[in-house]
Order: C-alpha cells, then sequence, then structure tokens
C-alpha cells in the first residue's frame, strides 16, 4: 500500500494541502485506491517552537517506506535565514537523489495565456530542470564580509553523471509521449567549461533517440522565444538555476503560479519515493485571505496519482480544474470571484461526481 507524507508547511501551504488532502482521502475511502496518509508537523511553527528541522527518523521512514511525499511550500518571515526550510526541502530532494524537476507547462483556458494571439493549446510543454548539483549544492563562502574589499563566491557544480542523467530523462520522457523535440537551454557561451558539459553531452545523449530533433538554445534567448511563440517547445532540459528561473516565467504563460505543479522524481527508477509540490510558495501577503489558488494542488494531486500508477486519474483531475476555469468557479487570480476554500469544495464536488 503507497504511503504518502503530507507536509503542509508555512504559510498558504496548509489552506491549499487541506484540499489536496482530502482529494486524496477520497480516493482511499470513495475509490477505494490502496493510500496510507502521514501528515507530518515541519515548517516554521514547528522549528520556532522546539528547533526541529528534518529529524533523521523521519527522513529514514520517507526514504525506506514512502512511495511520494507532498509539500504545501516552506518559507515564513519569522525565520528569515530558513534554515529549516533547506533542511527540508534539500534533505528530500538531494538526500532521496531527485534529481528530476518536472514542470509540466499547460495553460487549461485561453483566457488564461497572457499572449497576443496565442490559445490555450499553443501552451503545452515541460521542463525538465537539474535537481541536485548546479549553483544549489551552496558551495562558496566570504572574504571580507562587510569591508569595501568582501569577495563572494558560489561554486557551480555540474558532473557528467548528474548532467547526463537529467538530459536522458528529457529525451526518455520525449519518446514515451510521442514527442518530436528536446530542447537543451545554458549560457555555454559564456559558462565555458560548466556548460561546455551540458552542449556536449546532450548531443551524444541525442544519438540514440533518432526520431527526436535535438535543438541548443542559449537560456536568454530562451526566455524570449517562450513569450514571443511558445508553440515550438515540447520538451525543455536545463541546469538547476536556469530550469528555477524559466518555468517561473512558464508559469506565467499557463495562468500564474497557482496554476503550476511539480514533480521531483529519481525519473529512472519510478519505485524510488517522489516528492510533489505546487511551486507557488508560501505566499505570506495571502495567508488567511481565502485568496490562494488551490488548482496547482490539485494538479500536483494528479501527477503523483500518475506516477503511483493511476494516469486516469491525472487526467481527471485536470479536465475538472480546466472546467473550474471555463465555469468561474476559480480565484480572483485567474478570473473567479470564489475563495480557496469554495474552489477547493467545487472541485472536489465534482470529482465525487465522476
Amino acid at each position: 500500500m503507497p504511503l504518502i507524507a503530507i507536509i503542509p508547511g508555512d504559510g498558504i501551504g496548509p489552506e491549499v494541502v487541506l484540499h489536496a488532502r482530502r482529494a486524496l482521502e477520497h480516493y482511499r475511502d470513495e475509490r477505494k485506491l490502496l493510500l496510507e496518509l502521514w501528515e507530518l508537523d515541519l515548517g516554521a511553527d514547528r522549528f520556532l517552537r522546539d528547533g526541529t528541522t528534518f529529524p533523521r527518523d523521519v527522513a529514514d521512514r520517507i526514504a525506506n517506506e514512502a512511495s511520494a511525499v507532498l509539500l504545501g511550500a516552506l518559507g515564513d518571515p519569522r525565520v528569515p535565514g530558513l534554515e529549516y526550510a533547506r533542511d527540508i526541502l534539500f534533505g528530500l530532494r538531494f538526500g532521496l537523489d531527485l534529481y528530476a524537476n518536472m514542470r509540466p507547462v499547460k495553460a487549461l483556458a485561453d483566457r488564461l495565456v497572457p499572449l497576443k494571439d496565442r490559445a490555450a493549446k499553443d501552451i503545452d510543454f515541460v521542463v525538465f530542470r537539474e535537481n541536485t548539483e548546479g549553483i544549489y549544492v551552496n558551495i562558496g563562502g566570504q572574504f571580507k564580509r562587510g569591508t569595501p574589499d568582501e569577495i563572494a563566491i558560489n561554486e557551480d557544480v555540474n558532473t557528467r553523471k548528474g548532467v547526463e542523467r537529467l538530459i536522458r530523462a528529457g529525451f526518455d520522457y520525449a519518446k514515451k509521449h510521442g514527442k518530436k523535440t528536446v530542447h537543451m537551454a545554458d549560457k555555454s557561451n559564456a559558462m565555458k567549461h560548466a556548460h561546455e558539459l551540458w552542449h556536449r553531452c546532450f548531443f551524444e545523449v541525442a544519438k540514440e533517440y533518432p526520431g527526436i530533433d535535438a535543438k541548443h538554445v542559449y537560456v536568454d534567448a530562451l526566455c524570449l522565444y517562450l513569450v514571443q511563440d511558445p508553440r515550438p517547445f515540447e520538451v525543455i532540459v536545463t541546469n538547476n538555476l536556469f530550469g528555477d528561473i524559466v518555468t517561473d516565467l512558464g508559469a506565467g504563460l499557463q495562468g500564474g503560479l497557482g496554476m503550476a505543479a511539480s514533480a521531483n522524481v529519481h525519473y529512472a527508477d519510478s519505485k524510488r519515493v517522489a516528492l510533489f509540490e505546487p511551486v507557488h510558495g508560501s505566499a505570506p501577503p495571502l495567508v488567511g485571505k481565502d485568496l490562494a489558488n488551490p488548482i496547482a494542488s490539485f494538479l500536483t494531486v494528479g501527477m503523483m496519482l500518475a506516477h503511483l500508477g493511476w494516469p486516469e486519474e491525472e487526467a481527471r483531475i485536470e479536465s475538472i480544474c480546466a472546467r473550474s476555469i471555463e465555469t468561474g468557479n476559480c480565484t480572483p487570480d485567474v478570473g473567479g470571484k470564489l475563495g480557496t476554500k469554495a474552489v477547493g469544495e467545487w472541485i472536489l464536488n465534482e470529482l465525487r461526481k465522476e
């Protein structure tokens, strides 16, 4: 029986995860999917209460027993250093070697697309972001801090293993889903050593997928092309930092961060525990105002269920979320007038009908 660890987290995280959990309870209790839910008390409140970040016994149980983790959001202005958040998030991503961050960018309604002469059908691609290397490994330091001569250094780490397996995941996904093109975004014209590895490795791996067109694009040009015409893009592979930036731009194309779901997986081993999270962050200004968009959390549940072996449920949830936009049963950020609770209830009621 799949064990799903649930970390509601901070800010609007608990508000949206409440509805995601209710969706999982529906699948467990009414559709009789074999699911076990395990809610964890981790986040800023716990850290401020007793200093706990990511206990070893919890990490071990997740690694050894869980099939998936649902994470709401992390980040709280009461903890400006975010020590606990790094421990939890990087403890999951790095600790579980979840090297592929998969971010689908798909618009569910024409009116959500901010581009002139473009419609929802034109926004449909997925970004594979390398998740365990790059600039986020936090190797570096500061010298002469606080003086006019201060030096700050962060190292960008790229290994052949890490780069190749992420690129291979992108090509494999394209092959399995009938995609014809994979783009790789780097900055090899400026970062000669690190990104030459990406460039070389990309075209070497591409030879193993003769039916797929491999295209290189500099990341700054990619950002330009995505807002000019996103239609040529189906699968994009890139490094940790650029993936972080490009996927937020992608969220803008699909209606905002409240519409953006994600999965963090060890792509080569589908039986490993995977991490699923809506990517809107903790959004402190929205906390307690019943304004947070819960659709990303529902779409994230859909990705989780597909990963666990029920892909038809992802399609079902996506269809219901699209209807919520079409009928105006959504939050103000995507053109509706309902609050978080009402949208969550509407989607859950639609789920119960089907």
